[in-house]
């Protein structure tokens, strides 16, 4: 028994024991509150961003006649996978921490980043181990996303996007893996680059997959963000003029519920007046890389799912996430086996996911691999520039707990984000405003090593996007310069955001009034079908897909959705017709053969 204890049971009779005991306990009440609203003040002064704060004074500048340092006076951040000389690298997990010991030398590309001129100011939080794209951290607190507060930042570097989108400094570093930089940048509202994978040094920097991730950066000046990328890059100065053609990805355009004319009508404005730019392409990206990677094509059986667009990049990004399963694995299994009970809950399923992978299709994962790099060369050639959502939703609310919701934004976003994490290229998130309180933004995706182009592309762009976007902000949703067209497009995604939330009978109304002002597009009357198939009204289903043939012969969707009417209407031929026909237009439709194959067999 401690003596503080025996002294007070020998004078529990006296009051001014009484008087000193509560005296005493409310100083330590009062000074825990205070101590927790220093930490808090502390914390929103900084947006929970940082993690160790410190200051790397850039290298002297060389005299002259050299050339000024081109980061001069810039200040920057970097993520806790980041080497700094006597610091631990925390790779987001106290564990992780307490585990290993201070580095020996500072990250090739922070060193490169001081001799060019630039100040370093700190760490910052990720997600544990590099994992997720979320950016809530257990251990450390969540960043607050300077835009929605309420709001997830996006991970895994997320303190990196916060420090640049609460203007706390110029640029920061990140790592994007499974796409790390780019959507936190998309839900902070700020640039973020991804450069051709293996293109920027990765020595000193602690890999969760290193055939998938790289080092990228952030800024919310677009000067900025090419001087920190000719620096880590090591480029010429020198800009070329050359063609671009931008391509819009129709489908993956598709999965947002943003209203097209925020996001690819503000791009296709913003080149209207640009010299150098073609006519803009539009392209199925899900059916381009089913037709063009053959591979993909036992991942896409496995999911057990008719292979359309959206299953197609689900294929794809499950090969990417166990790319990076095994890679973590290979890399730091021992570690993972007697630490993975301290991570948080979601990074510790993780690690025990990935502890569990086999390795039996390792060389077909990485085979679909090489066959993306090959297929987006072969898309975008020397001067194509891939213009797709950076992600399909707002920012989930913190600490959601509806599991079935965040996974379907996970799914989503991953399909997202799996064309450049596979296929090794570079990728840009650019923001273009807000719609309501959520940050919009698009990417621009190039070919493996057009860092160059790309960045240069963003310089000639960038001014004219912000002046669309927010000429966009203004316009009365149905009021545009092309009248009914326009307002029958904004009926078409409001319909498209009611079927996405399944609510069948609104989405018939919004497809119905986007008939109403223009009814000579077939994909209202096929969105329409998709819409009655749901409710079971099969007949007008039929009605809308003959509509939508006689406007336009090639819907390959209008004979699926026929033939899907026809079948539950027991009009067994006339299905197995529209089945074949659509097998005619698109020979590799898997739902189509299935179709074809179920009739012919029953």
């Amino acid at each position: 028994m401690s003596n503080t204890l025996t002294l007070i049971q020998s004078n529990a009779s006296n009051p001014k024991v009484w008087v000193v005991i509560g005296v005493t306990v409310a100083g330590i009440v009062i000074l825990a509150e205070t101590r927790k609203r220093r930490i808090k003040a502390l914390r929103e002064e900084d947006f929970g961003a940082f993690l160790d704060r410190f200051e790397l004074l850039p290298f002297p500048p060389p005299p002259p006649p050299a050339a000024k340092q081109s980061l001069s006076a810039l200040t920057f951040s970097i993520s806790d996978a980041f080497d700094v000389k006597d610091y631990i690298t925390g790779f987001g997990s106290p564990q992780w921490k307490k585990t290993h010991e201070a580095a020996e030398k500072t990250a090739v590309v922070v060193t490169t980043l001081l001799k060019n001129g630039a100040t370093c100011v700190g760490k910052t939080i990720m997600d544990e181990l590099g994992f997720g794209i979320i950016g809530e951290n257990k251990h450390y607190g969540t960043p607050i996303n300077p835009l929605m507060p309420s709001n997830v930042p996006g991970g895994c570097s997320s303190g990196s996007a916060v420090s640049v989108g609460a203007e706390l400094v110029d640029f920061s570093l990140g790592i994007d893996t499974t796409g790390g930089v780019r959507i936190p940048a998309a839900f902070c509202g700020i640039l973020g680059f991804r450069p051709s994978q293996g293109t920027v040094s990765s020595v000193g920097v602690l890999p969760n997959s290193q055939s998938l991730e790289t080092v990228g950066w952030f800024a919310s000046d677009p000067s900025v963000l090419c001087q920190v990328g000719h620096a880590l890059l090591n480029l010429s100065a020198v800009a070329h003029r050359r063609q671009r053609s931008l391509i819009f990805a129709d489908d993956l355009f598709e999965l947002s519920d943003i209203p097209k004319q925020k996001s690819v009508h503000v791009v296709r404005k913003a080149i209207e007046n640009l010299s150098g730019y073609q006519t803009p392409k539009h392209v199925n990206v899900g059916q381009y890389v089913a037709s063009n990677v053959p591979s993909l094509a036992e991942f896409c059986e496995q999911s057990g799912k008719s292979q359309n667009s959206a299953s197609t990049l689900k294929a794809l990004s499950s090969v990417m996430l166990a790319i990076q399963r095994h890679e973590f694995k290979t890399n730091h299994e021992e570690w993972s086996q007697t630490c993975k009970s301290f991570l948080g809950p979601r990074f510790s399923n993780d690690v025990v996911t990935a502890l569990k992978s086999r390795n039996e299709s390792i060389k077909s994962l990485y085979r679909v691999k090489t066959e993306m790099r090959a297929t987006i060369q072969s898309l975008l050639k020397e001067d194509g520039i891939l213009v797709i959502p950076t992600v399909a939703d707002p920012p989930p609310k913190l600490n959601t707990k509806n599991k079935n919701s965040l996974n379907e934004f996970l799914d989503r976003t991953y399909a997202l984000s799996s064309i450049a994490s596979m296929s090794g290229c570079c990728q840009v998130t650019i923001p273009l405003g807000q719609h309501g309180d959520r940050p919009i933004s698009v990417s621009f995706l190039t070919y493996y090593g057009g860092d160059k182009f790309l960045l240069d592309t963003i310089l000639d762009v960038y001014a004219s996007l912000q002046d669309q976007a927010k000429l966009a902000s203004n316009l009365a949703p149905v009021s545009d310069t092309n009248g009914n067209m326009e307002a029958s497009e904004v009926m078409k995604e409001k319909g498209n955001a009611a079927y996405k939330g399944r609510q069948w009978n609104k989405a018939v109304n919004f497809y119905t009034e986007a008939i109403k002002l223009n009814g000579a597009n077939a994909t209202y009357f096929c969105n329409r079908a998709a819409a009655f198939l749901e409710l079971g009204c099969f007949q007008q289903a039929e009605q809308d897909c003959t509509e939508a043939m006689l406007i336009d012969k090639k819907n390959v969707k209008a004979y699926l959705r026929r033939g899907t009417a026809r079948e539950s209407l027991v009009r067994y031929k006339e299905a197995a017709a529209d089945f074949r026909h659509a097998l005619v237009l698109e020979p590799q439709n898997k739902t189509a053969k299935a179709a074809e194959k179920r009739l012919r067999n029953s």
